[in-house]
């Protein structure tokens, strides 16, 4: 692209010149670097990031193969996929601060599960896919065989079982886009997710086993073996939010070198979080990245980077900045 034909690239760089604004400018530099480089980059969702339709533009993040690796949480696994089938029945509460609690009974009542700002359909979302995910689930097991969370949801996106409930352009799915590769997801605890809620449901009525569901130290060591066969070029973690989609994925490398004693294992190479998160309270999920050069995570001469601001402001924008690439 010309200089002209970047507009995303050219306002930031005119205009995000300090602060948080600055850290944003130098993180999506620092994440073009890696690229250019030959480097592999991981990207981690917490929080809502799915229901907030990050899809729009991280499934063409994955198709212009700007990511290799994602991790995330169970509720940004499936709520992609409600937002792909149910997107017309979600209701949106911008008044949602002034909610009294009868107003979030009424809510529950007629089926809606609020997030912030949006309320997820239960009916329409959750019961449109459980029908044929747990078909799914129970065709494994009378097979014998096991899989990964997300490789479950990939048989059912790809299965096209859903496609007569699609309610959104199915290239703003970035589940579809990955499915559409086979990208590599861990999705630690994905247990506490709806869709592991009624696995779990079906273990305790006796339809399913649980060790039809691949576990947590599976995904580690699924991670473990992908991290040591692609980071001979390096690997960058770009992590938006907190909580364990990030905490747990950056721990394979002290993994790998300190418990395997592969102490050739490479650190990452690049690091950025979106935070908002305080570090003064002693959440991880608020340290500051040179935290983890102590606990044998990022090198001293890591690229290191922290935005303390909104995830659905900053991730779109550095995204579109690096299509624009």
């Amino acid at each position: 692209m010309t200089t002209n034909q970047k507009p995303i690239t050219n306002f930031i760089e005119k205009y995000f010149l300090h602060f948080n604004a600055a850290a944003l400018v130098d993180a999506a530099k620092g994440y073009e670097d890696q690229l250019k480089k030959g480097s592999k980059m991981l990207v981690s969702l917490a929080g809502a990031m799915s229901t907030a339709e990050l899809g729009k533009i991280f499934a063409e993040f994955i198709r212009k193969d700007k990511v290799q690796i994602i991790s995330c949480t169970g509720a940004n696994l499936e709520e992609d996929v409600m937002n792909l089938v149910a997107h017309s029945h979600y209701k949106r509460v911008p008044n949602y601060r002034d909610l009294t609690p009868q107003d979030e009974w009424d809510l529950l009542e007629k089926g809606l599960n609020r997030v912030t700002d949006t309320c997820i359909p239960e009916e329409e979302a959750f019961r449109r896919i459980q029908e044929h995910i747990v078909k799914i689930w129970k065709d494994a097991e009378a097979k014998g065989e096991r899989y990964l969370p997300h490789e479950y949801m990939y048989k059912l996106l790809l299965s096209g079982v859903l496609e007569q409930y699609y309610e959104i352009d199915l290239k703003d799915s970035w589940m579809y886009a990955a499915a559409e590769k086979n990208l590599p997801i861990i999705c630690p605890g994905w247990e506490d997710s709806t869709m592991g809620n009624i696995f779990a449901s079906y273990v305790m009525k006796g339809e399913l086993k649980a060790s039809t569901m691949k576990s947590g130290i599976e995904y580690m060591t699924f991670l473990a073996d992908w991290y040591t066969d692609n980071s001979k070029d390096g690997i960058g973690f770009f992590q938006i939010g907190g909580g364990i989609a990030g905490d747990f994925p950056i721990c394979v490398v002290p993994m790998l070198y300190q418990d395997m004693e592969r102490t050739d294992t490479p650190f990452w190479s690049y690091f950025c979080q979106i935070s908002d998160s305080t570090t003064s309270y002693g959440s991880y999920s608020g340290a500051v990245p040179n935290e983890k050069i102590t606990w044998g995570k990022l090198d001293i001469n890591t690229p290191k980077f922290i935005i303390e601001s909104d995830a659905t402001i900053v991730a779109p924008l550095i995204f579109a900045y690096l299509l624009e690439m």
